[in-house]
């Protein structure tokens, strides 16, 4: 089946508020056509690999654009999020519509439990489990939750860099198993965990200046990895695992802290088969 995505055309987006580090200096700054282009450009090249639906841009809601908030998507389900800063929270209106018009079931955590969708939420390729990030926007207390829900196994993961606030940031679970990640956007105990689950010729690491080019924000259709910016090291170890990389400047969303990943979200989410975990 071809895998399909979520995008939002970014007619109204800007930079309108400072909710994350990225955003900091940078109200009013931004280029609304470089930013259609560039995300035309992405569009453009995820459609050779993936279908994509739209959901409709709408005024006062700039950050609509980053659709991975939208939910976490599992079959034909979809938590929905509940944002932590109240400049989002318009968002989940539009958000729940479309997904009711379009066929999926649409469940809640409760109002006061803080989850935002598959910014926080990365279902692993080769182990049938859900990397869950929190520590700035996501509430730990949402793991348990989603494990009923889904009956899915989630791993926590404590995030403790401001600039990585999600954990799409900086961690990619690559089709094939390997996983591409910045270690030190997670405490040691998040650190050990990733090493203990995931072998280490699996584990693509990145150094600062990738992370910072959000090298890691990146979204994967089979072998295709697409991202902003890599560095060449970064190419080879991803071309090493069989991956071909295709980059395409996304500067005006990293002005919000936002890039590829956080531009897309996977609607055609299937589950793992089961494998012992360590």
């Amino acid at each position: 089946m071809k895998a399909r995505f979520l995008m939002c055309a970014p007619q109204h987006f800007e930079v309108a508020y400072v909710i994350n580090p990225w955003m900091e200096g940078n109200i009013a700054r931004g280029s609304n056509p470089a930013a259609m282009q560039q995300w035309s450009a992405l569009l453009a090249l995820l459609r050779h690999h993936a279908q994509v639906d739209c959901i409709s841009a709408r005024e006062g809601v700039p950050d609509l654009v980053f659709t991975a908030n939208a939910g976490l998507v599992l079959e034909s389900r979809v938590l929905l999020s509940n944002f932590r800063h109240a400049e989002r929270r318009p968002e989940e209106a539009y958000f729940s519509q479309w997904f009711v018009e379009h066929g999926f079931e649409v469940l809640a955590l409760p109002p006061d439990v803080y989850f935002e969708g598959a910014g926080d939420a990365l279902f692993d390729r080769r182990l049938p489990l859900l990397w869950m990030g929190h520590g700035h926007r996501s509430d730990p207390a949402a793991a348990a939750m989603i494990a009923s829900l889904f009956d899915v196994e989630v791993e926590p993961l404590r995030l403790v860099n401001p600039h990585f606030y999600h954990l799409d940031t900086c961690l990619c679970p690559l089709e094939g198993g390997a996983l591409l990640y910045y270690p030190a956007a997670f405490d040691a105990v998040s650190q050990e965990r990733i090493a203990t689950l995931v072998p280490p010729e699996l584990r693509i690491a990145v150094g600062a200046a990738d992370a910072d080019a959000f090298a890691c924000n990146a979204v994967n259709c089979g072998r295709h990895v697409i991202l902003n910016q890599a560095s060449d090291n970064l190419c080879a170890a991803l071309a090493a695992h069989g991956y071909a990389v295709h980059q395409t400047r996304l500067s005006e969303f990293m002005k919000a802290g936002g890039s590829a990943k956080c531009l897309t979200l996977k609607l055609t989410e299937a589950r793992t088969p089961a494998l012992a975990l360590p």
